[in-house]
């Protein structure tokens, strides 16, 4: 299986394009890691560990203590390290009515922006707003929310997110049962004929990624699994797994 290392960024305004980084291969699965969980006096340096290891993405978590407790970074962060790594950019931003921040964050250089569909009014404007900027739209799902709260939308995103632990806290256990909740999606997507990518967020590490590998997620985020201890070695540890 070919992974493209590096994303393309003057093809991100192509329709063709998907978060496969334009590979037309259905099956290709993809390691975003989290840096909610890496070392911000040295996080430039553990970007280029990231790149050096082959993760495809780099998964970013915006919160504002008001959708969920925590506070984590903003803007001028993204801003700097995007000069840092050529990797995907996905921003996931856990903030209440996250429309008004979309032209930022698409002009701080996030090449995916995922919302939470219960953070939004209109959550199909606000998914609108994400595809004018020519980048990637994605919704996200906490534990407890059920699908039918995406289905009317789903032809319209890249990506669905389903949380596998309530957001806001890094190094949190994976609740079972969105195991079967990644399934269901997977079927539903399946039966719609949709090509949409299935990421799985919170408590994943190397003893359950291929569960939620065979339940049908396609796109990985680890935090303090792969921040934890050699970054490269986890990093690839994931990979072997995973392709």
């Amino acid at each position: 299986m070919i992974i493209i290392s590096f994303y393309m960024r003057s093809l991100k305004t192509d329709k063709s394009i998907n978060l496969k980084h334009n590979q037309t291969e259905e099956d290709m699965n993809c390691l975003s890691p989290s840096i909610l969980s890496a070392d911000y006096s040295i996080l430039g340096e553990q970007l280029k560990q990231l790149d050096e290891a082959g993760a495809q993405y780099v998964h970013i978590d915006v919160m504002d203590g008001s959708f969920v407790p925590s506070i984590s970074i903003g803007l001028p962060v993204i801003k700097t390290i995007r000069k840092c790594t050529e990797r995907m950019f996905d921003v996931h931003l856990m903030i209440d009515e996250p429309v008004r921040y979309i032209d930022d964050f698409a002009t701080a250089g996030a090449d995916i922006i995922t919302v939470h569909a219960e953070a939004c009014k209109h959550l199909d404007r606000t998914i609108e707003a994400i595809k004018e900027k020519g980048i990637l739209a994605g919704v996200a799902l906490n534990p407890a929310t059920p699908l039918s709260a995406i289905e009317y939308v789903l032809p319209k995103v890249d990506m669905v997110l389903i949380m596998t632990v309530n957001p806001g806290f890094g190094g949190q256990k994976l609740i079972p049962y969105t195991v079967d909740k990644v399934r269901d999606l997977k079927a539903l997507l399946e039966k719609t004929a949709n090509k949409a990518d299935i990421e799985v967020d919170g408590g994943v590490n190397l003893e359950n990624v291929e569960t939620l590998l065979a339940a049908g997620a396609n796109i990985i985020v680890a935090g303090s699994a792969v921040f934890s201890g050699d970054i490269e070695e986890n990093v690839k540890g994931f990979l072997n797994i995973m392709m």
